[in-house]
């Protein structure tokens, strides 16, 4: 079977406004269009590391207005079995993208506050000691799941997105890879955001010396530190047409090159290449690329 990825993760509607520029304080301004995907971060992650070949289960719940999310997973080839539906309002995201194609967003939780211990456990009873357990900060209990995870022998991964407020309150001694950026990596290790960006992945190796860390920084690519071992790759210049599910894309891409057992540089490589696909088109989950499209893509720019 090899290894899977368990994701305790968000889903949302994302609500998403084109707008001409972001707006004002006091400002009513009329929107270009409406359009409704699904979204959240466990979901893009989810729909990524599917898309890209991993076996992925999703744990999380909806609302009777998500039961869409849940197809979107199952169409991607998740397992949603886990997957409670829930009498009461999904998460959604309210999302204002320029004519620049950047993005403002306003959360609200809903289902995706609503984990139980008694839940986490049921479904961690479906892992191996192995197997990835991939969580976001838009969830409730993250340290229970980290924790549960941990005994259980899975790989924990953190995605400190959106920064947890008081990180020191969780345990993030055993998180085994942290999957930031350079703002994210920042807030964990305590230190300035100024300088350089090899500065604040050492800080971070250095609290957190147990871990690997993936830090994506944007234009300027990602760096992958792991004890002595270090590694960047530069981003693939494309036409950003919607930034929305880049971080997701490159993070399910990721995780399931590790669980092919592909080298670092190959999981970077392909990640890089996921992420700039979504960013090229648009939507959250729709723009994500399945794994053969981005083997040709990759094809055409060697």
């Amino acid at each position: 079977m090899g290894m899977k990825v368990l994701c305790f993760g968000s889903l949302n509607i994302d609500y998403t406004y084109k707008v001409p520029h972001f707006v004002k304080k006091g400002e009513t301004l009329a929107s270009e269009r409406l359009q409704v995907f699904g979204g959240g971060k466990g979901l893009n992650q989810s729909v990524a590391a599917a898309r890209a070949g991993a076996q992925v289960l999703h744990a999380g719940a909806v609302g009777s207005d998500g039961l869409f999310l849940k197809e979107i997973l199952a169409d991607a080839g998740a397992d949603v079995s886990c997957l409670r539906v829930m009498d009461t309002e999904s998460g959604c995201a309210f999302i204002e993208v320029n004519s620049k194609g950047q993005n403002r967003i306003i959360v609200s939780a809903g289902t995706n506050r609503m984990y139980t211990e008694e839940y986490i456990k049921n479904v961690l009873e479906k892992a191996e000691a192995g197997d990835f357990v991939l969580l976001q900060n838009e969830i409730n209990m993250v340290g229970e799941i980290i924790r549960l995870s941990h005994e259980k022998g899975c790989r924990v991964v953190f995605n400190a997105s959106p920064i947890p407020g008081k990180p020191e309150e969780l345990p993030l001694e055993l998180v085994d890879i942290f999957m930031v950026n350079e703002l994210e990596a920042a807030a964990l290790a305590g230190t300035s955001t100024e300088g350089d960006f090899r500065d604040i992945l050492k800080a971070l190796q250095k609290k957190y010396p147990k871990a690997a860390i993936v830090m994506t920084l944007g234009k300027e690519g990602v760096f992958y530190g792991y004890k002595e071992e270090f590694y960047s790759h530069p981003i693939f210049k494309v036409n950003a047409v919607d930034t929305t599910a880049a971080g997701d894309t490159f993070c399910g891409y990721f995780l399931a090159a590790l669980c092919a057992e592909k080298s670092v540089e190959t999981a970077l490589r392909e990640a890089s290449a996921a992420s700039a696909m979504a960013v090229s088109a648009k939507g959250a989950a729709p723009s994500i690329p399945v794994h053969s499209a981005v083997e040709e893509w990759l094809c055409g720019r060697s």
